[in-house]
């Protein structure tokens, strides 16, 4: 029987060309998923990567309350532009302890994966207030409020248990202290800063919100986006080199 003949089949009866188009997407489809049962993880670990502290936690709560997600990515993809404009293409690894994740491609205004450090705790704090003092053309609307709102931290240690009960590795000690670390990481010259870098190593700690009357909300999303892409050293994967 000849190729041709041996294809009629399927070319001239629908119903078992559908059964066979079925029979390869069942045995793709298996070849695929049933793997993933017997992995632990499909995120590659990556050295530095920790869970939030539970100010940062506290202002990435409030990120995602105000829907910064709406205008602002967190994902650099592995495009020559974009890695010379943001920085490392982004790691799953760095959105491990994100629930929900902030990755996306809608941008009204720039990504957000790198913005740590990027800029001073003073520029952050105008930028929230009045966008456009510190970028003319911004259509961001102002959120003078976090400045002046004291941040209701009763609820971080319960956010941070259910954490724990979805895989992020908070111990019972981070969460018992949870109170306590928001105060100190907001504090310049905390007597505990110590302390808390052992349980978050590369935390950064000083007065972020320019209040030292009281913790605000503008603490904890200053802390939070202040520490976005400082975890992971990029020079270990030296991405530009195989970007064509």
């Amino acid at each position: 029987m000849s190729v041709w003949a041996r294809h009629k089949i399927f070319e001239t009866n629908s119903i078992i060309l559908i059964i066979g188009v079925l029979i390869v997407i069942a045995i793709g489809g298996l070849v695929e998923i049933v793997p993933l049962f017997y992995l632990k993880s499909t995120i590659e670990k990556v050295e530095g990567v920790r869970p939030y502290t539970p100010l940062e936690l506290a202002g990435r709560n409030i990120y995602v309350r105000e829907g910064c997600y709406n205008c602002h990515s967190q994902m650099i993809r592995p495009l020559r532009d974009e890695v010379e404009r943001y920085g490392h293409y982004s790691l799953a690894a760095e959105s491990m302890y994100d629930r929900p994740f902030q990755w996306g491609s809608k941008r009204t205004g720039p990504d957000l994966a790198r913005v740590g450090n990027k800029y001073s705790d003073d520029w952050h704090r105008d930028h929230l207030a009045n966008p456009r003092a510190v970028v003319p053309g911004s259509i961001m609307p102002s959120y003078p409020w976090l400045a002046t709102t004291e941040l209701d931290a009763d609820h971080v240690s319960e956010d941070m248990k259910v954490q724990a009960h979805l895989g992020v590795p908070y111990t019972p000690e981070m969460i018992d202290k949870a109170g306590s670390d928001i105060r100190i990481q907001a504090t310049t010259d905390a007597p505990n800063a110590d302390d808390l870098v052992k349980r978050y190593p590369g935390a950064q700690v000083r007065n972020f919100g320019g209040n030292p009357q009281k913790v605000t909300e503008a603490d904890a999303l200053i802390a939070y986006l202040q520490m976005l892409g400082t975890q992971v050293d990029f020079k270990l994967y030296d991405n530009k080199a195989n970007v064509r």
